[in-house]
């Protein structure tokens, strides 16, 4: 039988761990795809959070805004995003569910500047029962986003619509 040591902490010490921690993610993980805003809460989590890969995943093969390492750059500034979301109708067509998700975004950048965004994200899943390996879960599959200079409390659009 091996012994297995333990490091002695003082109180202090835990403490000072423990906030270090904290401190270093504040953002608990996020990975919910059971509908279109809470996946794009997930999206934005991860970005909080700066696990890009994760935040690429979510869109759909070659529906992401250019390649991997063009996504990341796209973040080098963002310290900190907040997301709204309004209401989604999901709409069937062609064994699809597509959801139009409103979104409003206020993004927070290094040196302290807030730009706000506002616009829709479509986000798609084929029926799960006509599907054949390997799964393809709930993903975005477009977005259009626009700066806009309303407050974030009043950027969120009223409605978003499907693919036609």
């Amino acid at each position: 039988m091996e012994a297995i040591l333990i490091p002695f902490l003082t109180a202090a010490a835990l403490a000072a761990s423990s906030a270090a921690v904290i401190a270093q993610d504040q953002a608990a993980y996020i990975d919910d795809r059971s509908d279109g805003p809470a996946l794009i809460r997930s999206l934005y989590n991860a970005i909080n959070r700066h696990e890009y890969a994760r935040a690429y995943s979510y869109f759909a093969e070659g529906k992401t805004f250019g390649d991997y390492r063009s996504f990341v750059q796209g973040y080098a500034e963002t310290v900190n995003v907040q997301l709204m979301t309004g209401t989604v109708t999901p709409e069937g067509a062609a064994g699809s569910i597509y959801s139009p998700v409103p979104v409003a975004i206020k993004s927070t950048e290094k040196g302290g500047k807030e730009r706000v965004f506002a616009g829709c994200y479509i986000t798609r899943i084929v029926n799960a029962a006509i599907q054949e390996p390997p799964f393809a879960p709930l993903h975005i599959e477009s977005a259009e986003l626009e700066e806009v200079s309303r407050p974030f409390e009043k950027a969120l659009p009223k409605v978003c619509y499907p693919p036609s």
